[in-house]
Protein backbone atom coordinates (compact mmCIF):
# COMPACT_ATOMS: atom_id res chain seq x y z
CA UNK A 1 0.00 0.00 0.00
CA UNK A 2 1.51 3.40 -0.81
CA UNK A 3 2.15 5.78 1.76
CA UNK A 4 0.83 9.19 1.60
CA UNK A 5 3.75 11.52 1.54
CA UNK A 6 5.10 13.96 4.71
CA UNK A 7 4.76 17.84 4.63
CA UNK A 8 7.80 18.30 2.64
CA UNK A 9 8.11 21.91 3.39
CA UNK A 10 8.34 21.70 6.70
CA UNK A 11 10.70 18.37 6.66
CA UNK A 12 12.56 21.27 4.52
CA UNK A 13 12.82 23.99 7.37
CA UNK A 14 13.79 21.05 10.07
CA UNK A 15 16.69 19.65 7.35
CA UNK A 16 18.09 23.89 7.31
CA UNK A 17 17.50 24.11 10.97
CA UNK A 18 19.92 20.84 11.50
CA UNK A 19 22.56 21.69 8.92
CA UNK A 20 22.90 25.08 9.77
CA UNK A 21 22.62 24.17 13.80
CA UNK A 22 25.59 21.63 13.28
CA UNK A 23 27.65 24.09 11.19
CA UNK A 24 27.15 26.95 14.25
CA UNK A 25 28.03 24.17 16.84
CA UNK A 26 31.25 22.84 14.89
CA UNK A 27 32.27 26.50 14.81
CA UNK A 28 31.30 27.13 18.73
CA UNK A 29 32.90 23.72 19.36
CA UNK A 30 36.51 24.64 18.24
CA UNK A 31 37.02 27.07 21.53
CA UNK A 32 37.26 23.59 23.14
CA UNK A 33 39.62 22.45 20.43
CA UNK A 34 41.67 25.30 20.96
CA UNK A 35 42.44 24.43 24.79
CA UNK A 36 43.33 20.87 23.56
CA UNK A 37 40.25 19.91 25.50
CA UNK A 38 40.21 16.10 24.99
CA UNK A 39 36.16 15.94 25.03
CA UNK A 40 36.47 17.88 21.72
CA UNK A 41 35.86 14.62 19.69
CA UNK A 42 33.68 12.55 21.78
CA UNK A 43 31.47 15.82 21.69
CA UNK A 44 31.13 16.04 17.84
CA UNK A 45 30.94 12.36 17.55
CA UNK A 46 28.13 12.08 19.80
CA UNK A 47 26.20 15.46 18.27
CA UNK A 48 26.45 13.32 14.88
CA UNK A 49 26.40 9.75 15.84
CA UNK A 50 23.55 10.02 18.55
CA UNK A 51 22.12 13.52 17.67
CA UNK A 52 21.76 13.87 13.46
CA UNK A 53 22.11 10.17 12.48
CA UNK A 54 20.21 8.62 15.69
CA UNK A 55 17.85 11.38 15.47
CA UNK A 56 16.98 11.16 11.43
CA UNK A 57 16.42 6.73 12.22
CA UNK A 58 13.86 8.10 14.93
CA UNK A 59 12.28 10.80 12.97
CA UNK A 60 12.05 8.61 9.94
CA UNK A 61 10.77 5.50 12.00
CA UNK A 62 8.07 7.58 14.04
CA UNK A 63 6.69 9.29 10.81
CA UNK A 64 5.59 5.68 9.98
CA UNK A 65 4.57 4.59 13.29
CA UNK A 66 0.68 4.42 13.70
CA UNK A 67 0.12 7.62 15.98
CA UNK A 68 -3.28 6.45 16.90
CA UNK A 69 -1.27 3.92 19.41
CA UNK A 70 0.33 6.56 21.23
CA UNK A 71 -2.91 7.90 22.48
CA UNK A 72 -3.63 4.59 23.27
CA UNK A 73 -0.44 4.07 25.39
CA UNK A 74 -0.15 7.47 26.21
CA UNK A 75 -0.36 6.72 30.39
CA UNK A 76 2.17 4.39 29.84
CA UNK A 77 4.28 6.66 27.91
CA UNK A 78 3.65 9.45 30.41
CA UNK A 79 4.40 6.79 33.31
CA UNK A 80 7.82 5.81 31.58
CA UNK A 81 8.71 9.37 31.23
CA UNK A 82 8.14 10.05 34.83
CA UNK A 83 10.16 7.31 35.85
CA UNK A 84 13.20 8.27 33.43
CA UNK A 85 12.90 11.72 34.98
CA UNK A 86 13.52 10.77 38.48
CA UNK A 87 16.26 8.09 37.83
CA UNK A 88 18.67 11.54 37.58
CA UNK A 89 17.93 11.06 41.78
CA UNK A 90 19.58 7.76 42.03
CA UNK A 91 23.21 7.75 43.23
CA UNK A 92 25.89 6.83 40.97
CA UNK A 93 23.47 7.08 37.91
CA UNK A 94 22.64 10.59 38.03
CA UNK A 95 24.68 13.32 38.43
CA UNK A 96 25.10 17.10 39.05
CA UNK A 97 26.24 20.05 36.79
CA UNK A 98 26.27 23.60 37.24
CA UNK A 99 24.56 23.03 40.52
CA UNK A 100 21.72 21.21 38.68
CA UNK A 101 20.58 17.50 39.10
CA UNK A 102 19.01 16.80 35.73
CA UNK A 103 21.18 13.92 34.03
CA UNK A 104 21.72 9.91 34.33
CA UNK A 105 24.78 8.76 32.62
CA UNK A 106 24.41 5.16 31.82
CA UNK A 107 27.60 3.15 29.71
CA UNK A 108 29.51 6.53 29.01
CA UNK A 109 26.64 7.90 27.74
CA UNK A 110 24.62 11.12 29.64
CA UNK A 111 21.51 11.91 28.89
CA UNK A 112 18.83 14.33 30.34
CA UNK A 113 15.46 12.68 31.02
CA UNK A 114 13.35 15.57 30.90
CA UNK A 115 13.67 15.69 27.19
CA UNK A 116 11.69 12.39 26.76
CA UNK A 117 9.30 13.35 29.52
CA UNK A 118 8.27 16.73 27.41
CA UNK A 119 7.23 14.66 24.89
CA UNK A 120 6.00 12.08 26.78
CA UNK A 121 3.67 14.90 28.91
CA UNK A 122 2.41 16.30 25.37
CA UNK A 123 1.24 13.13 24.25
CA UNK A 124 -0.54 12.43 27.23
CA UNK A 125 -2.22 15.77 27.66
CA UNK A 126 -3.36 15.34 23.83
CA UNK A 127 -5.09 12.22 24.77
CA UNK A 128 -6.73 13.15 27.58
CA UNK A 129 -7.98 16.44 25.99
CA UNK A 130 -9.50 14.64 23.36
CA UNK A 131 -11.12 12.20 25.34
CA UNK A 132 -12.58 15.13 27.29
CA UNK A 133 -13.54 17.16 24.41
CA UNK A 134 -17.14 17.40 25.19
CA UNK A 135 -17.03 17.68 28.80
CA UNK A 136 -13.72 19.86 29.03
CA UNK A 137 -15.89 22.94 29.91
CA UNK A 138 -16.74 21.17 33.34
CA UNK A 139 -14.07 21.41 36.04
CA UNK A 140 -13.60 18.28 37.01
CA UNK A 141 -13.02 17.13 33.24
CA UNK A 142 -11.07 19.68 32.27
CA UNK A 143 -8.93 22.36 34.22
CA UNK A 144 -8.65 20.00 37.48
CA UNK A 145 -6.91 17.07 35.73
CA UNK A 146 -4.42 20.01 33.90
CA UNK A 147 -3.39 21.69 37.11
CA UNK A 148 -2.86 18.32 38.96
CA UNK A 149 -0.63 16.97 35.77
CA UNK A 150 1.37 20.06 35.95
CA UNK A 151 1.53 19.92 39.51
CA UNK A 152 3.11 16.56 39.71
CA UNK A 153 5.27 17.16 36.59
CA UNK A 154 6.05 20.62 38.54
CA UNK A 155 7.30 18.93 41.80
CA UNK A 156 9.43 16.62 40.06
CA UNK A 157 11.34 18.90 38.19
CA UNK A 158 11.62 21.62 40.92
CA UNK A 159 13.65 18.76 42.86
CA UNK A 160 16.21 19.01 39.88
CA UNK A 161 15.69 21.91 39.84
CA UNK A 162 14.69 22.58 36.24
CA UNK A 163 12.44 25.38 35.92
CA UNK A 164 12.72 26.05 32.32
CA UNK A 165 12.06 22.96 31.26
CA UNK A 166 8.59 23.38 33.45
CA UNK A 167 8.40 27.28 31.99
CA UNK A 168 8.07 25.26 28.39
CA UNK A 169 5.93 22.78 29.19
CA UNK A 170 3.75 24.96 31.33
CA UNK A 171 3.43 26.63 27.67
CA UNK A 172 2.75 24.01 25.59
CA UNK A 173 0.16 22.72 27.98
CA UNK A 174 -1.72 26.19 27.73
CA UNK A 175 -1.80 26.05 23.95
CA UNK A 176 -3.41 23.04 23.74
CA UNK A 177 -5.52 23.50 26.48
CA UNK A 178 -7.13 26.86 24.79
CA UNK A 179 -6.81 25.29 21.12
CA UNK A 180 -9.11 21.85 22.83
CA UNK A 181 -11.98 24.31 22.99
CA UNK A 182 -11.77 25.78 27.45
CA UNK A 183 -13.34 28.60 28.00
CA UNK A 184 -12.16 31.79 28.82
CA UNK A 185 -13.19 31.81 32.38
CA UNK A 186 -11.04 28.74 33.23
CA UNK A 187 -8.41 30.23 31.03
CA UNK A 188 -7.94 33.04 33.43
CA UNK A 189 -8.06 30.30 36.32
CA UNK A 190 -5.09 28.53 34.86
CA UNK A 191 -3.06 31.74 34.18
CA UNK A 192 -3.50 33.15 37.39
CA UNK A 193 -2.56 29.52 39.25
CA UNK A 194 0.74 29.52 37.10
CA UNK A 195 1.68 33.08 38.38
CA UNK A 196 0.83 32.05 42.18
CA UNK A 197 3.11 28.75 41.61
CA UNK A 198 5.73 31.31 40.33
CA UNK A 199 5.74 33.48 43.19
CA UNK A 200 5.88 30.78 45.95
CA UNK A 201 8.72 29.35 43.75
CA UNK A 202 10.36 32.75 43.98
CA UNK A 203 9.70 32.46 47.62
CA UNK A 204 10.81 28.90 47.76
CA UNK A 205 13.54 28.80 45.57
CA UNK A 206 16.22 31.57 45.77
CA UNK A 207 18.91 31.00 43.04
CA UNK A 208 14.98 32.07 40.70
CA UNK A 209 15.08 35.71 42.62
CA UNK A 210 18.72 35.71 41.85
CA UNK A 211 18.29 35.55 38.14
CA UNK A 212 15.30 37.64 37.94
CA UNK A 213 17.91 40.49 40.13
CA UNK A 214 20.39 39.52 37.64
CA UNK A 215 17.99 39.73 34.36
CA UNK A 216 17.03 43.18 35.35
CA UNK A 217 20.40 44.87 36.48
CA UNK A 218 22.80 42.15 35.20
CA UNK A 219 25.82 45.01 36.03
CA UNK A 220 25.35 44.82 39.26
CA UNK A 221 27.61 41.85 39.71
CA UNK A 222 29.38 42.01 36.23
CA UNK A 223 31.78 39.42 37.10
CA UNK A 224 29.50 36.96 38.99
CA UNK A 225 26.20 36.36 38.31
CA UNK A 226 25.78 38.69 35.64
CA UNK A 227 29.08 37.47 33.98
CA UNK A 228 27.62 35.19 31.13
CA UNK A 229 25.12 38.05 29.97
CA UNK A 230 27.88 40.46 29.85
CA UNK A 231 30.19 38.23 27.99
CA UNK A 232 26.70 37.38 25.31
CA UNK A 233 26.09 40.94 25.19
CA UNK A 234 29.56 41.68 23.82
CA UNK A 235 29.98 38.44 21.51
CA UNK A 236 26.41 39.89 20.00
CA UNK A 237 27.59 43.07 19.80
CA UNK A 238 30.89 42.73 18.35
CA UNK A 239 28.40 40.71 14.78
CA UNK A 240 27.52 44.14 13.97
CA UNK A 241 25.62 43.70 10.62
CA UNK A 242 27.09 40.45 8.58
CA UNK A 243 29.77 39.09 11.59
CA UNK A 244 33.30 38.23 11.98
CA UNK A 245 32.85 35.52 9.35
CA UNK A 246 32.32 31.83 9.84
CA UNK A 247 34.42 30.30 12.82
CA UNK A 248 35.73 33.74 13.34
CA UNK A 249 34.15 33.94 17.16
CA UNK A 250 36.39 35.53 20.10
CA UNK A 251 34.00 35.14 23.03
CA UNK A 252 33.78 31.36 22.33
CA UNK A 253 37.50 31.05 23.45
CA UNK A 254 37.50 31.21 27.28
CA UNK A 255 35.60 34.24 27.71
CA UNK A 256 31.78 33.01 27.00
CA UNK A 257 30.59 30.79 29.66
CA UNK A 258 28.90 27.45 27.51
CA UNK A 259 29.56 28.81 24.13
CA UNK A 260 28.24 25.27 23.35
CA UNK A 261 25.66 25.39 25.46
CA UNK A 262 23.03 27.66 26.18
CA UNK A 263 25.32 30.43 25.01
CA UNK A 264 25.28 29.29 21.27
CA UNK A 265 23.38 31.75 20.00
CA UNK A 266 25.35 34.36 20.93
CA UNK A 267 28.20 32.63 19.07
CA UNK A 268 26.38 32.56 16.23
CA UNK A 269 25.38 36.41 16.14
CA UNK A 270 29.09 36.84 16.50
CA UNK A 271 30.27 34.94 13.61
CA UNK A 272 27.11 36.14 11.34
CA UNK A 273 25.77 39.23 12.84
CA UNK A 274 22.36 40.87 13.22
CA UNK A 275 21.73 38.98 9.46
CA UNK A 276 22.21 35.63 10.70
CA UNK A 277 20.61 36.55 13.67
CA UNK A 278 17.40 37.64 12.07
CA UNK A 279 17.56 34.46 9.51
CA UNK A 280 17.88 32.18 12.94
CA UNK A 281 14.93 33.22 14.45
CA UNK A 282 13.31 33.84 10.86
CA UNK A 283 13.83 29.83 10.41
CA UNK A 284 11.81 29.40 13.66
CA UNK A 285 8.99 31.74 13.47
CA UNK A 286 8.74 29.74 9.76
CA UNK A 287 9.01 26.16 11.70
CA UNK A 288 6.13 27.33 13.91
CA UNK A 289 4.02 28.47 11.03
CA UNK A 290 4.31 25.42 9.10
CA UNK A 291 3.38 23.21 12.24
CA UNK A 292 0.59 25.48 13.49
CA UNK A 293 -0.94 24.84 9.79
CA UNK A 294 -0.27 21.16 10.01
CA UNK A 295 -2.09 21.03 13.62
CA UNK A 296 -4.85 22.23 11.85
CA UNK A 297 -5.28 20.06 9.10
CA UNK A 298 -5.12 17.22 10.69
CA UNK A 299 -7.09 14.53 10.93
CA UNK A 300 -8.40 14.32 14.21
CA UNK A 301 -7.79 16.33 17.41
CA UNK A 302 -5.84 14.30 19.02
CA UNK A 303 -3.24 14.25 16.34
CA UNK A 304 -3.74 18.48 16.33
CA UNK A 305 -2.80 18.83 19.21
CA UNK A 306 0.36 16.62 19.61
CA UNK A 307 1.55 19.03 16.68
CA UNK A 308 0.64 22.07 18.99
CA UNK A 309 2.26 21.14 21.68
CA UNK A 310 5.62 19.66 20.06
CA UNK A 311 5.75 22.67 18.17
CA UNK A 312 5.17 24.76 20.95
CA UNK A 313 8.15 22.76 23.08
CA UNK A 314 10.44 23.29 20.33
CA UNK A 315 9.60 27.16 19.30
CA UNK A 316 9.30 27.99 23.37
CA UNK A 317 12.27 26.63 24.16
CA UNK A 318 14.44 27.99 21.55
CA UNK A 319 12.84 31.63 21.83
CA UNK A 320 13.35 31.77 25.63
CA UNK A 321 17.14 30.74 24.88
CA UNK A 322 17.64 33.66 22.27
CA UNK A 323 15.83 36.19 24.40
CA UNK A 324 17.77 35.24 27.47
CA UNK A 325 21.12 35.65 25.41
CA UNK A 326 19.47 39.24 24.36
CA UNK A 327 18.76 40.32 27.77
CA UNK A 328 14.80 40.16 26.96
CA UNK A 329 14.25 37.02 29.97
CA UNK A 330 16.03 35.78 32.71
CA UNK A 331 18.88 32.87 32.02
CA UNK A 332 17.41 29.49 32.37
CA UNK A 333 20.11 27.54 30.97
CA UNK A 334 18.22 25.27 28.34
CA UNK A 335 20.02 25.08 25.19
CA UNK A 336 18.93 26.25 21.83
CA UNK A 337 17.42 23.23 20.08
CA UNK A 338 19.03 22.11 16.86
CA UNK A 339 22.30 23.96 17.57
CA UNK A 340 23.75 23.32 21.26
CA UNK A 341 25.39 20.57 22.25
CA UNK A 342 23.46 17.48 23.46
CA UNK A 343 23.18 14.36 21.36
CA UNK A 344 20.37 12.64 22.99
CA UNK A 345 18.40 15.99 23.19
CA UNK A 346 18.65 16.62 19.33
CA UNK A 347 17.75 12.64 19.37
CA UNK A 348 14.34 12.73 21.20
CA UNK A 349 13.72 16.43 19.41
CA UNK A 350 13.49 14.59 15.76
CA UNK A 351 11.76 11.72 17.16
CA UNK A 352 9.43 13.70 18.10
CA UNK A 353 9.61 15.70 14.98
CA UNK A 354 8.77 12.44 13.00
CA UNK A 355 5.35 12.67 14.76
CA UNK A 356 4.27 15.36 12.98
CA UNK A 357 5.52 14.45 9.85
CA UNK A 358 3.99 11.29 10.85
CA UNK A 359 0.57 13.22 11.35
CA UNK A 360 1.26 15.55 8.07
CA UNK A 361 0.58 12.67 6.07
CA UNK A 362 -3.13 12.64 6.80
CA UNK A 363 -3.96 16.58 7.06
CA UNK A 364 -7.34 17.41 5.33
CA UNK A 365 -7.07 19.80 2.40
CA UNK A 366 -7.63 23.60 3.04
Amino acid sequence: MRVAPVDKSFLGIVITLVVAGFFIFLSASMGLHARGDATFGSIVFKQVVIGIIGGSIGMYLMSRFPYRLLRKYSFYILGAGIVATLLVFIPGLGFTHGGAQRWISIGGFSMQPAELLKIAFVIYVAAWLSAARNRIHEFKFGLLPILVMLGVIGFILAQQPDMGTMLVITSATFAMYIAAGANWRDVGIFVLTMLLAATALVAVKPYILERVKTFMNPAEDAQGSGYQIRQAHIAIGSGEIFGRGFGQSIQKFNYLPEPIGDSVFAVAAEEFGFAGSVTIIGLFMVFAVRGFKISARAPDMFGGLVVLGIVILIVMQSFINIASMLGLFPLTGMPLIFISHGGTALLVTLTGIGIVLNISRSQLST
